[in-house]
């Protein structure tokens, strides 16, 4: 009887041994399922973003190459296509003289002029400049964007900013002109109302260093800086 007991016993004892290992056992399988299932629904975001990111880029890349092939177009057309509205000169001299010069348009737009050009590697002069350098600019492929007292301080500041931003540009007051906004390249010029209007973007896409050019790839730096 006494031996039974004794079995009891250590039954009981290997018992309360056992359990509190198995309690742990427990936990770590569950913390570790718990972690498995974590690793698993990481994979699949990382995975489902990964997918996401690549459908964005290839979305994003189509969308940037038709915009990019929609401006070589525009721009295109721009150079191939007549400015509305502009006024023509050909047989321009081209000699180079110290002395001061007649011309028969204002601002002029070639002919004889000055051994030395004006800076136009988007340069914005406040006064007045010497028509004998801005025309070599014209020669070297410049735009030359005038204005008078008349034109529109918002107008004179937005064409301010596309000559500041446009190599081989330049812009100054003309006070004499016939009208407040003209633009100038060599043998080309245009008459406008406002800096709004498209034939300004057109006039620059065409002009600057454009076929007109007599001297393309001329400098437009190492002149006169007013």
């Amino acid at each position: 009887m006494a031996s039974a007991d004794k079995q009891n016993t250590v039954k009981q004892n290997t018992g309360r041994q056992n359990n509190p290992a198995t309690a742990r056992r427990a936990k770590l399988e569950e913390a570790r399922r718990q972690e498995r299932a974590r690793e698993r629904r990481s994979r699949i975001i990382t995975l489902s973003v990964g997918v996401l990111v690549v459908a964005g880029l290839v979305v994003g890349g189509g969308y940037l190459m038709n915009a990019a092939d929609e401006q070589d177009k525009a721009e295109a057309q721009a150079k191939t296509s007549p400015v509305t509205g502009e006024k023509s000169w050909d047989k321009l001299t081209q000699n180079h003289v110290e002395k001061t010069v007649d011309y028969p348009m204002n601002p002029p737009v070639g002919g004889d002029h000055n051994p030395v050009w004006m800076n136009c590697d988007g340069d914005v002069y406040t006064q007045s400049i010497p028509k004998e350098n801005a025309v070599h600019s014209l020669e070297h492929g410049a735009v030359w964007v005038t204005y008078t007292s008349k034109a529109k301080p918002a107008d004179i500041e937005k064409l301010n900013e596309r000559v500041a931003s446009t190599p081989y540009s330049l812009m100054s007051p003309v006070e004499d002109q016939a009208a407040p906004l003209m633009l100038s390249a060599w043998g080309k010029q245009l008459t406008v109302k406002s800096a709004t209007d498209a034939r300004v973007a057109q006039f620059f896409t065409k002009y600057v260093q454009g076929p007109q050019t007599p001297e393309p790839g001329a400098a437009c730096t190492g002149g006169i800086a007013k």
